[in-house]
């Protein structure tokens, strides 16, 4: 009789173990797959991407009115999403230097996907010069303010998202897809717009918009802030008034994220026009899914009625 019981409560122990597994690779399996954007403009492209895909959860770490991170340092908050993320994606070229060591110590196995990759040469900065204390070197890493590389952007995240996760691997390609297509469509608006402008010489805040200008066929002329995080000089200024004049620059743009006056001023100084034109470089907290095509539209109206047309 001890014999038999001792085999019952082997069977016993053997079933609850077999369980216990069973329960533990179900768990296991039906975990969602966590995803990580860094920045806002990557998180809107990453949101249309992963549309309709089961089992995956998308989350942003630098607030979404945050704008460009030239200057962020992680905080604890930034270190957990990043414990608990499966799959991080990042701008690239650099705009992510507040990454650095301590995000590779917190998840050594975290999947990275770098949407700057396959997107075409990158630019340098309009003015030539790197900016100081950027963080992020000599090439611009502002893919995102102009839709044809936005495009490139998105089919190059669908790609890598696809490898990282082949169950789900024929959406990411698909929603990729009509994605890229509709940037591209509203890259051809502005590429159009840009042969009908009657002046094509402008005055940028900082580099944002040039991949948009180049796209358009526009010059920047002149950046005001080379120096993201810092207005320029009394002598900046006047160097900015001359280069402007002897430019026949037609226009200055502001952007949302930075202090219209340096802006104003020069336009007043120098009789031109100033407005203002969003990169999307941030956004409101649960902006809708068309939110950056919306933004570029209504760029595309300023810049039509600011530099006029032929």
């Amino acid at each position: 009789m001890q014999k038999i019981f001792g085999v019952v409560a082997g069977i016993c122990v053997m079933a609850c173990l077999i369980c216990g597994g069973v329960t533990r690779s179900v768990a296991a399996e039906s975990a969602p797959t966590r995803i990580l954007a860094t920045t806002f403009p990557v998180y809107q492209l990453l949101r249309n991407i992963t549309r309709g895909v089961p089992d995956v959860r998308v989350g942003l770490m630098i607030p979404a009115p945050a704008g460009c991170p030239h200057d962020y340092a992680l905080t604890p908050q930034d270190m957990r999403r990043l414990s608990e993320a499966d799959i991080l994606v990042i701008n690239g070229l650099g705009l992510e230097a507040f990454l650095g060591a301590p995000s590779a110590r917190v998840r050594p196995d975290l999947k990275i996907v770098d949407s700057s990759k396959n997107t075409g040469e990158a630019l340098r900065y309009a003015d030539g010069r790197e900016p100081a204390g950027s963080g992020h070197g000599a090439l611009n890493p502002h893919l995102f303010a102009g839709p044809r590389r936005a495009a490139r952007m998105a089919a190059g995240m669908g790609e890598q998202l696809a490898a990282h996760d082949p169950v789900h691997a024929a959406l990411y390609r698909k929603n990729a897809q009509v994605c890229a297509q509709r940037l591209d469509q509203l890259a051809d608006e502005f590429a159009a717009l840009g042969k009908r402008l009657k002046n094509t010489r402008i005055v940028t805040q900082h580099g944002v918009f040039d991949y948009l200008a180049a796209d358009m066929g526009l010059t920047v002329v002149a950046v005001v802030q080379d120096h993201e995080t810092q207005a320029p000089s009394a002598a900046d200024m006047l160097r900015l008034v001359k280069t402007i004049r002897e430019s026949g620059a037609g226009a200055i743009f502001t952007e949302p994220q930075y202090p219209e006056k340096t802006g104003t001023t020069l336009a007043r100084e120098t009789d031109i026009p100033a407005a203002r034109l969003d990169p999307v470089a941030s956004g409101p907290e649960n902006a809708p899914l068309e939110y950056y095509e919306n933004v570029m539209r209504n760029n595309m109206r300023v810049l039509e009625k600011t530099l006029g047309t032929k």
